[in-house]
């Protein structure tokens, strides 16, 4: 059995999109937003600067459901975008994957296919977990977004660096306390 959801590309993606378009030390230029849909398994080929103007917002809109503390706030966010994002699921078997489910037909825009793929990501991620696998980074001056895939669903940082930073620092303050 191959296992889908929230777990695929798409939660990824648009972590790694909000993060580019809305951190401090993000990089929200064409070349690099090509490279992080690239990077997460999405076509690219037909990518232009149309696609990243258009990505931009969507990333802007996305990072309140990263900010959302509780599961009403979230719902509401996505309950909305689920209106305003057409979508037409369609079954696809192309190179390779197997069997899957587009979330927008091939004809229309990349832009387009990946606001439908990445709000559905988001409302599986959303249905199965609620709130506690999505977030702001804990750590301190950071502005990054998460979202939790592991098993356990504690994870609390946006990269490993960021909590040794944070675990050092606790670590350090303990010492010298002592």
């Amino acid at each position: 059995m191959r296992i889908t959801g929230y777990k695929s590309h798409g939660v990824g993606a648009v972590a790694a999109l909000v993060n580019a378009v809305t951190s401090a030390d993000g990089d929200d230029g064409d070349d690099a937003l090509r490279a992080v849909l690239a990077e997460h398994g999405f076509f690219v080929e037909g990518f232009t600067p149309a696609t990243a103007a258009a990505l931009r917002p969507w990333a802007r809109t996305l990072r309140s459901f990263f900010e959302a503390e509780d599961l009403d706030t979230a719902v509401t966010l996505l309950n909305g975008l689920l209106t305003d994002v057409p979508m037409h699921p369609q079954l696809s078997d192309h190179d390779q994957l197997g069997l899957h489910i587009h979330h927008a037909p091939p004809e229309v825009d990349l832009a387009h296919r990946f606001r439908a793929t990445t709000l559905m990501n988001l409302a599986e991620l959303l249905c199965d977990h609620g709130v506690d696998r999505i977030g702001v980074c804990a750590a301190a001056g950071c502005d990054r977004v998460y979202a939790d895939d592991s098993r356990g669903g504690r994870r609390r940082f946006c990269s490993d660096g960021c909590a040794n930073r944070t675990n050092v620092a606790a670590f350090r303050a303990r010492r010298r306390a002592r």
